[in-house]
């Protein structure tokens, strides 16, 4: 079985408190990208609460974004008709729950390949690929880079070449 991981396309990283116009732009391709996955699809959701501000992310990054039940937390639109499962929702950048629901998936069929795709590539992009790759090492992990955006054009590229370093598979650069 391959499986897709569609990372965090939620409104405050697509045109929110965190979009740009880069993340905006990838939004049809990652729809397609769905649309056209011969597997499972899975997604996570960042997934904040009022008291933002107070915890570490918040007081590195002090803009309130993802806070659970409100729109910017919400997957857009578009991207979340496209997925049945549920996502799974993380508190940091990198998901422990993720390889949990990977390992029950692998339990079932063995994994052939995993594909990430989302937002940010240099955050949550990364940070998933990176645990992914740690509990499925024999698995190729695959980023599809013209489906994934970093909160600059620049720090894009970085991720991009670090995942390509820890043996990550980076298509459509």
């Amino acid at each position: 079985m391959k499986v897709l991981v569609v990372v965090d396309m939620q409104n405050d990283f697509i045109d929110g408190a965190l979009g740009t116009k880069e993340a905006e732009a990838i939004v049809p391709f990652v729809a397609d990208k769905i649309r056209n996955f011969d597997g499972m699809v899975l997604s996570t959701r960042d997934t904040h609460f009022e008291n933002y501000l107070e915890t570490q992310e918040g007081k590195n990054l002090p803009v309130k974004h993802c806070i659970k039940g409100t729109n910017g937390w919400q997957i857009r639109k578009e991207i979340a008709e496209l997925v049945s499962e549920e996502p799974v929702d993380k508190l940091t950048f990198g998901s422990d729950r993720l390889p949990e629901r990977l390992r029950k998936l692998a339990d079932q069929e063995p994994i052939e390949s995993i594909t990430l795709v989302g937002l940010c590539t240099d955050i949550c992009v990364i940070s998933n690929a990176m645990v992914i790759k740690a509990f499925f090492p024999e698995v190729p992990i695959i980023v599809d880079a013209k489906c994934c955006a970093g909160v600059t054009p620049e720090s894009h590229t970085q991720a991009l070449n670090a995942m390509k370093v820890c043996q990550i598979q980076i298509e459509n650069e």
